[in-house]
């Protein structure tokens, strides 16, 4: 998971959203086998870290609006007004995290090391209604290569959008809903494997230590309400927090985690999962960011052959373009 305000210093901004992405594989898991609603999973964990998901919320600094600090006497109108007449409310983002990953398929046995590259695109508007309150709306595409599980490829598109709000009078809270649209293909054909319709409800708390320092904990809703097939289809309740330290004005390191409960449709799946995530990240220019990148997950299930933990290393590297 990584937070908001890394990606307002990883210069993707929290603005942008990829959504999770549902790979069907069909029977049950076995030995070397993706189960059915991995690839989900999969893109959670690598596509997230590498760019921010429906999950994440924007920061208020990262849209554009003014965070409070220690230092600050009041967050009033003419810091409100100069930020609006800085406001860009077009994105473009082009960004390829890659990693070694120690459970590519996230099974429970049989585990296999693998390498692969997530590149993607993210095309994003974000116009302003009020000095608080914008509209979002986004396409975002990205794909996962893997070296050898070549099996495991596939293409997530999704298409967003709704509203964002940020409420300074309560500790600069921001709250976020909208709709994801999600259409899951396989790498070759292009061929439809899963679509899935989701409302996806965000609420944010950013807290500053000192200068360089800051924490955000935050509370996020994935709520399925159509998915074609059916049985990957999940509701996600997740839990999160996030510090970020800023030891200069270019370089961060950032960690973060999130405990989810995933509530299966399909049967009496219940999951639950915790994600650890670290990163640093170098910005060489406003528009171009490098990253080392880390994260490791352990899932457990009331079914015990959903359970695993992966260990995954990398970097990327992300252009953005703001205007």
């Amino acid at each position: 998971m990584i937070n908001s305000q890394n990606f307002s210093k990883f210069p993707l901004g929290r603005p942008l959203f990829i959504c999770a992405a549902v790979l069907i594989f069909a029977g049950q898991p076995a030995h070397g086998q993706a189960p059915p609603g991995s690839a989900q999973s999969r893109a959670e964990l690598f596509g997230r870290q590498a760019y921010p998901g429906p999950s994440a919320t924007p920061s208020a600094e990262t849209e554009g609006y003014p965070v409070t600090s220690p230092s600050d006497k009041d967050i009033g109108e003419q810091q409100i007004l100069k930020r609006v007449e800085e406001y860009k409310p077009f994105t473009i983002s082009i960004y390829a995290p890659f990693y070694w990953t120690s459970n590519a398929a996230l099974v429970s046995s049989g585990e296999q090391d693998d390498v692969f590259v997530a590149p993607g695109v993210t095309l994003m508007y974000q116009p302003r209604i009020t000095k608080t309150l914008y509209a979002q709306v986004g396409v975002v595409q990205q794909f996962f290569f893997y070296d050898q599980l070549t099996e495991l490829n596939f293409a997530s598109l999704d298409v967003i959008a709704g509203l964002l709000y940020y409420l300074p009078q309560f500790h600069n809270l921001s709250l976020r809903a909208y709709y994801d649209y999600n259409r899951l293909t396989d790498t070759d054909n292009f061929d439809e494997l899963f679509v899935n319709d989701s409302i996806i409800l965000n609420a944010e708390l950013p807290f500053r230590i000192a200068r360089a320092q800051q924490i955000f904990l935050g509370l996020n809703l994935n709520l399925s309400f159509y998915g074609n097939p059916e049985s990957p289809r999940r509701n996600n309740y997740s839990l999160y927090g996030n510090y970020d330290l800023a030891l200069s004005r270019s370089f961060s390191l950032d960690a973060g985690f999130q405990f989810v409960v995933r509530d299966y449709y399909s049967g009496d799946r219940t999951d639950v999962n915790e994600i650890l995530s670290l990163s640093a990240n170098y910005r060489v220019q406003e528009w171009l960011t490098l990253s080392a990148l880390s994260s490791f997950s352990w899932n457990q299930s009331n079914h015990s052959v959903f359970d695993y933990s992966v260990a995954n290393i990398g970097g990327g590297i992300a252009l953005a373009l703001k205007f």
